[in-house]
């Protein structure tokens, strides 16, 4: 099968690092060919801190992926979350020296490339701008403005910051591992389009991706991106919590948490209880469920709190910004018991657990579609887009060469050039350039 066709996913986690190999079926929906995990080793809170482990990890991961479906890769989609992600709201505007003539992609261009002019602090770059709503001379709520007369174009921007060093160095570890950089994802923007649909994201949805390290979080009201954030915990704290408060070592509080933990210490009986080996000849360790459960609860509602505040800081408190769909919870973290129930305690939000099988192809595995896999899927998506991007956009360089050369007379042949023309620019691009730098930093680097 042609390289072209396939897209191999890389989520590098806190806990494991997921290489996924995908292609799209005919019926324009992602089908898994291939999946590698392996420990994580060299990664804390979603940031890689050594590079030979993380190395190790990424190669043992894709060789995984490569022996079940059977071809090689070369190219990666690389996911990067982590704490130092933090968003803010920006607008800016620009007045066009013409307004006779229509607004076009340039002028959104112009417009966007004034926003990565911003100064950030020291060692923090733009990763993403993401236009919210326009403004043409002061009519507002504007969605597109291509194609209209105006003066003075504004916007309101979403605008995603992120550590260069941090991300130079996953595309550092990616390049050591032998595979090239094909794109780089913002991830809680790939869980959010592994598994939500698109009406939610116009209702308004907040959805929380629980990883190992982090919890990241996306906010969507009328099918755009408002609000992402980064919060600093995830599954692991709550492990550590567990080996802490029971005095037992980390495999076992893992253990303890998935197959016993439950974030509700309502449901526990005071009898239940686990007895655990001790270490080299010990005594074996009583635990209740009730205590484990109270552990557990502690730290999850902090979590949890955390997230919510961040959900009001976006504004859902207000009524034209409420998120009718409420919240969506994925990642490994959402698989514990009891937890969309503590969620709406909490929040108050109608909540649901978000599998990412709303774009994968009916006959995928069921290991596939678990929401530990959500980033990942949601990375072999972009991947796929990105693909397709590329092709169409070869398509139309080719029809505007050929036009060129058989354009004997250029009245017939202006119209239609018009109508293809515009695909040679992509708009959506802050992530390409942003590869593009990484790639051009690690060739001049080496």
């Amino acid at each position: 099968m042609e390289q072209q066709k396939i897209a191999v996913g890389l989520d590098i986690g806190t806990t494991k690092i997921v290489a996924m190999i995908g292609r799209k079926n005919e019926y324009g929906k992602a089908e898994i060919l291939g999946i590698g995990k392996s420990k994580s080793l060299g990664v804390h809170r979603g940031v890689v801190n050594n590079i030979t482990q993380t190395i190790q990890s990424i190669q043992q991961a894709v060789m995984e992926a490569e022996e079940e479906a059977g071809m090689k890769i070369s190219e990666v989609t690389v996911g990067i979350a982590g704490q130092h992600i933090r968003s803010l709201q920006h607008s800016d505007y620009i007045t066009r020296s013409n307004s006779d003539l229509v607004i076009d992609d340039d002028d959104i261009e112009r417009l966007i490339n004034q926003v990565h002019k911003l100064v950030m602090l020291p060692g923090e770059e733009i990763i993403h701008v993401l236009p919210q709503e326009y403004k043409v001379d002061g009519q507002s709520e504007i969605k597109e403005p291509i194609g209209m007369y105006g003066g003075r174009l504004e916007a309101n921007f979403h605008v995603v910051v992120g550590q260069v060093s941090s991300i130079r160095n996953i595309g550092r570890c990616v390049k050591s591992a032998g595979l090239e950089l094909e794109g780089i994802t913002l991830e809680p923007l790939a869980s959010a389009n592994a598994v939500l649909s698109q009406e939610e994201k116009e209702a308004g949805v907040a959805l929380i991706d629980i990883g190992g390290g982090t919890t990241d979080l996306a906010v969507f009201k009328d099918g755009i991106i408002r609000h992402t954030a980064v919060i600093p915990f995830g599954g692991n704290v709550i492990t550590e919590d567990i080996k802490e408060g029971c005095s037992i070592i980390e495999k076992q509080a893992e253990l303890l948490k998935i197959k016993f933990g439950s974030a509700w210490p309502g449901e526990n009986k005071d009898n239940e209880i686990v007895s655990i080996p001790g270490l080299r000849g010990r005594e074996p360790k009583e635990i209740t469920l009730k205590n484990l459960s109270k552990i557990i609860h502690a730290r999850v509602v902090e979590i949890i709190e955390q997230v919510y505040v961040e959900i009001k800081n976006y504004g859902h408190e207000e009524q034209k910004k409420k998120l009718i769909a409420g919240i969506v919870l994925t990642g490994g973290g959402s698989q514990l018991k009891h937890l969309k129930q503590l969620v709406e305690y909490i929040t108050g939000m109608d909540t649901r657990i978000g599998y990412p099988n709303e774009h994968l192809a009916g006959d995928s595995d069921q290991d596939v579609a678990s929401p530990l896999y959500a980033t990942a899927v949601g990375l072999v998506m972009d991947g796929l887009k990105r693909h397709e991007r590329k092709r169409a956009e070869k398509q139309a360089a080719k029809e505007i060469e050929a036009q060129a050369e058989g354009q004997a007379s250029s009245e017939e042949g202006l119209p239609t050039e018009e109508v293809i023309a515009p695909p040679k620019k992509e708009r959506r691009s802050f992530l390409d350039k942003l590869t593009e730098r990484v790639k051009d930093f690690l060739d001049n680097a080496e």
